[in-house]
């Protein structure tokens, strides 16, 4: 079997386990108590948070670790809007592109319906880019309680403008949220960001830990009742343990980002040149030069995206289609659509560390008459 869907979770990566292993047998008290076991945890979940918020270029009191990045995300939209809803001048308002993550768009939208908050969803062009002049015309200074960018695409891998973005925000006096999830251990972080969250699944890390981090000065309010919290921001009792080998993924990542990202990037390129010239009627998205390096998304026409999934999957690769986040409900790409692109028949391809040439050729020789044969069906299909 080869694992084509990294974008969803990057396989553990071997620093990430051995670190968890260690910390099971070390880690596992209550960070908060005074005694020997607990100050034993307290000291490995400062260790661990020292470490992730500099390679997040923030503080480390500024960071707090979350049970997802879904959660991070929750949290740094609500807690934001709750802060600054009482200075904002009439009804509140959000700013996003179209092409966030569906935690960030339900996020807004829950809160459009629940307190009549506003939002503004700015478009993308056909790579998938945000349009920056349309982001900053959407920010209402005094009145824009939180404006949300993503640092690439989950989906087409098209990088943002989020330096731009955040140098506008910064002079309207407007936070800017970023979803790091796609990008973080793989690029830098850009600079200027007010509110971030990420997951360590995306990056090698185990499921079950993200990130939130709220820079000094940027107002943010609990948003949940009040109870214990790590940081003072996420309910519930850290997993030290998770946290650990989340902070060990993060690092390996970071050191092997240049060697690991150029052979991904060759890989993908490979992809990107070969599928549309394979298999007729195919579309590649996303920009094909800024983007991150280990995803490649392409459309086929006449095909039904879950059936290739079905397919490939039987063919020994693991592969996603769909709109990346929410994949489950069979709805068309909230992503392509936005892009204006076809959305029928989507495959995303997202590559771990350790794929090789290998396995890229051998996709490229069972993909086209997968592609055939399911067309084949779909023909006889509507011709019955």
């Amino acid at each position: 079997m080869a694992y084509f869907d990294a974008a969803s979770a990057e396989p553990l990566h071997p620093q990430a386990r051995e670190a968890l292993l260690t910390a099971l047998a070390d880690g596992w008290a209550d960070p908060a108590r005074l005694h020997r076991e607990g100050r034993r945890a307290r000291l490995l979940l400062d260790q661990a948070r020292e470490s992730v918020a500099g390679l997040l270029g923030c503080r480390a009191d500024e960071l707090s670790f979350t049970t997802s990045g879904t959660q991070a995300v929750q949290l740094a939209v609500l807690g934001v809007v709750q802060a600054r809803q009482s200075a904002s001048r009439g009804p509140g308002h959000l700013v996003t592109s179209a092409v966030e993550h569906s935690s960030v768009l339900d996020a807004a939208d829950w809160l459009a319906r629940r307190t009549g908050t506003t939002v503004t969803t700015t478009g993308v062009d056909r790579l998938g880019r945000a349009d920056l002049a349309e982001f900053t015309a959407a920010l209402q200074p005094g009145r824009t309680l939180v404006a949300c960018l993503q640092t690439a695409n989950h989906e087409v891998g098209t990088l943002q403008p989020v330096a731009q973005a955040a140098a506008e925000c910064a002079d309207r006096q407007v936070p800017l949220l970023v979803d790091a999830a796609a990008s973080a251990g793989r690029l830098p972080i850009p600079a200027g960001w007010s509110v971030l969250a990420a997951s360590a699944h995306k990056w090698g890390g185990p499921a079950g830990v993200g990130l939130l981090a709220v820079r000094k000065g940027t107002r943010w309010r609990e948003p949940l009742p009040a109870g214990d919290r790590e940081n003072h921001r996420v309910p519930g009792y850290p997993d030290v343990p998770a946290v650990l080998a989340a902070a060990a993924a993060l690092t390996a990542m970071d050191r092997e980002r240049d060697a690991s990202g150029g052979a991904l990037r060759a890989l993908t390129s490979r992809l990107r040149a070969a599928v549309p010239e394979l298999i007729g009627d195919t579309v590649v998205h996303g920009d094909p030069d800024d983007r991150l390096a280990h995803v490649v998304t392409f459309s086929c026409l006449y095909v039904d995206g879950e059936a290739l999934v079905t397919e490939l999957d039987k063919a020994g690769f693991s592969v996603s289609s769909g709109s990346a986040c929410v994949s489950d409900t069979r709805q068309p790409s909230h992503v392509l659509a936005a892009m204006g692109v076809l959305t029928h028949g989507n495959v995303r391809v997202s590559l771990p560390r350790t794929a090789t040439p290998e396995s890229i050729e051998e996709f490229l020789t069972v993909l086209p008459p997968i592609v055939a044969r399911v067309r084949d069906t779909v023909r006889a299909a509507n011709s019955s």
